[in-house]
């Protein structure tokens, strides 16, 4: 049985990641987010909106644990996932967590690209968006490194080293 979760900060690419990677294994992916908003019939932007992130990491945490009993999974978590409840814990217990580690340049140049379909970044200047991307990571980072693999993915910025990166975590996972 695969059950393989992907953790890092927005924009590190645990989506497309997870999606090659599925591809590869021949197993089914699930994007966290999507699987909510497939569930809730709404965005995460309109969550938020509707009951603030307390309200929507209780959404989040009661949809981690629907999906993280799934077999044979590539499942990809938001960026916050990992650090509220005992997210973190009981991904490590589920499954094969592979914390995508990327640098914060790396991470705001991604951001920049889709900063208005993110809730957490809407309406922050550039100055503003790298200090933030900057002080998430600081605070997140403990969370993390509870990982029991880490890849850095910071030169990941395009298809072939996409294919890199999955090669990388196919045998760091020795699958």
């Amino acid at each position: 049985m695969t059950r393989i979760i992907l953790i890092g900060y927005m924009g590190a690419g645990k989506t497309t990641v997870g999606k090659a990677l599925a591809d590869e294994l021949g197993v089914i992916f699930y994007d966290l987010d999507w699987y909510i908003e497939s569930r809730m019939r709404k965005s995460v932007a309109q969550i938020f909106a509707e009951r603030g992130e307390e309200g929507f990491r209780q959404i989040e945490y009661n949809m981690l644990h629907e999906v993280a009993e799934f077999e044979n999974v590539i499942i990809s978590c938001g960026g916050g996932t990992p650090c509220f409840f005992d997210n973190m814990d009981y991904l490590n217990q589920q499954g094969k967590v592979v914390y995508l580690k990327a640098d914060p340049e790396v991470l705001y140049k991604h951001l920049l690209m889709g900063k208005t379909e993110r809730p957490l970044l809407k309406g922050k200047s550039p100055e503003e968006l790298i200090a933030f991307i900057r002080e998430q990571l600081e605070k997140r980072e403990p969370y993390y490194t509870k990982a029991k693999y880490t890849l850095d993915v910071s030169l990941m910025d395009n298809y072939e080293k996409i294919k890199i990166s999955v090669a990388r975590i196919k045998e760091i996972l020795e699958l």
